[in-house]
């Protein structure tokens, strides 16, 4: 089972128990996603996805801020010349891949719960938009702010359109509009609204252990239904639903579910 590296440049991680805390780590330009911090968390995800004795990633930043977008210096010097006739244009390609890397942050097995303060805007707001479980601070600052500058939420507006809605995504996209925790909450983005930084980390905490009682396999399976939900047919979804129950019935994890109900236990996963 390959590990997580000790030290990283733009992240933190701690590990406790079957939880595993991930901070962005750029407080100086309020944690702006540049290839490296984008680098880094690729190889955290690829890492996550074949780690059964993790449970829940806490995704946060470092500073006070969650998260401001892409970092624009960094994109001011990635913009290079026009592509040759027939060619893919590198500005597409790279762009791409910010949305693949959503998708597979969204996909991971384990719970996602983003702690949210200060800033979420832009590539921010679409890290908000893939969580599990979203905590904001009331004054916690969004905004779906590309179109303000003259650019395209091209990668996150599909993510944002997933969790509240087209009809909400086009206003928010089409006017750039500043918004605060409590409408985050609203609108579906935030699932809990907390006063401040400290009721943000007893939130945390207060989540994370409903998340314990769950059992890793069965929140994983589950995860794979409720993404299928909207993408394919009914009938579909239902198939790989009664699959996915199968499996989970058959597991180790179901047969102790059910002799810790009759003899009137936690389960083990859940004091672990």
């Amino acid at each position: 089972m390959a590990d997580f590296r000790p030290t990283y440049e733009t992240l933190i991680l701690r590990r406790d128990r079957a939880r595993l805390y991930v901070t962005l780590n750029r407080p100086e330009v309020k944690n702006a996603l540049n290839p490296t911090l984008l680098g880094e968390l690729r190889e955290v995800i690829a890492l996550l996805r074949d780690r059964s004795d993790i449970k829940a990633v806490v995704l946060r930043g470092a500073g006070g801020t969650f998260c401001a977008g892409a970092d624009l210096r960094n994109m001011e010097k990635s913009f290079g010349g026009a592509p040759k006739p027939g060619e893919k244009d590198p500005i597409a390609a790279n762009n791409r891949e910010y949305g693949t890397f959503l998708e597979a942050l969204g996909n991971l097995p384990q719970v996602v719960v983003a702690a949210v303060e200060g800033y979420a805007i832009a590539g921010g707001f679409g890290l908000v938009c893939v969580s599990d479980i979203a905590i904001v601070t009331e004054d916690c600052g969004f905004s779906m702010s590309e179109t303000a500058i003259g650019i395209v939420p091209a990668q996150i507006a599909p993510f944002v359109a997933a969790r509240i809605g087209v009809p909400q995504t086009r206003h928010l996209a089409l006017t750039a509009a500043r918004f605060k925790g409590a409408d985050a909450v609203r609108l579906g983005i935030g699932h809990h609204l907390v006063k401040d930084s400290a009721a943000l980390e007893t939130k945390l905490e207060e989540v994370l252990k409903q998340i314990d009682r769950c059992a890793p396999l069965a929140n994983a399976l589950t995860k794979q239904v409720i993404m299928r939900v909207g993408t394919q047919p009914l009938s579909q979804v239902l198939d790989f639903a009664a699959d996915c129950f199968a499996q989970a019935r058959r597991s180790p994890e179901a047969a102790e579910g059910l002799r810790a109900f009759a003899e009137k236990r936690p389960p083990r996963w859940a004091v672990d």
